[in-house]
């Protein structure tokens, strides 16, 4: 069974009316916002906050360097939790942002190679559909054509011939003298 897709269509601006199509598409929508935002904090060494809040009224955010080092910085209250000295932080700070970079770059890497893992997988199944659109003679008999059955017949009865043959030639004694003796063992 091939399935087909509707490709892309363009989608009106406002907000959806069925209640599970809502949930499905916001978390689908929240995962390529956070994607995003995770790319552009890499490519850029950006620093990033997105807060989203859910239909449900639950709260995800992300964050780069941490969502919390970012509130405290919007809020006013940056650099007063740490009794470290000011090179002490900064050079924390480097580390971690390095980090976090790597570690983003390294989930870029792993998100590509699922990319490229589902079109291999979705190319194994379109050839294993079109194997199987192709093998009649796997199919039931009941649905196969008059020229069909003719073929199908035309091969059982080679197959029945040569397992005969095969038969006559494994049960015939000179067959069998043939094939055990040879030369002595002395030579």
């Amino acid at each position: 069974m091939v399935r087909i897709s509707k490709g892309r269509k363009k989608i009106t601006m406002a907000k959806m009316q069925n209640e599970s199509n809502l949930q499905v598409t916001f978390s689908k929508r929240r995962t390529g916002l956070f994607k995003k935002s995770s790319e552009l904090t890499t490519l850029c060494a950006a620093e990033m906050l997105v807060i989203v809040f859910s239909p449900g009224k639950k709260v995800y955010s992300f964050g780069h360097p941490s969502v919390e080092e970012l509130v405290d910085r919007f809020m006013g209250n940056h650099g007063l939790s740490s009794g470290l000295s000011h090179e002490t932080q900064q050079l924390v700070e480097a580390h971690r942002m390095s980090n976090i970079r790597d570690m983003n770059t390294r989930l870029m890497e792993v998100e590509e190679q699922l990319e490229v893992e589902k079109r291999r997988g979705e190319a194994v199944t379109r050839a294993l559909q079109h194997g199987r659109e192709h093998r009649w003679w796997e199919g039931s008999i009941e649905k196969m054509t008059y020229l069909q059955l003719e073929q199908l017949k035309g091969s059982l009865e080679n197959v029945k011939a040569m397992v005969a043959q095969n038969i006559s030639e494994v049960s015939n004694p000179l067959h069998l003298l043939a094939a055990t003796s040879g030369p002595p063992s002395y030579l």
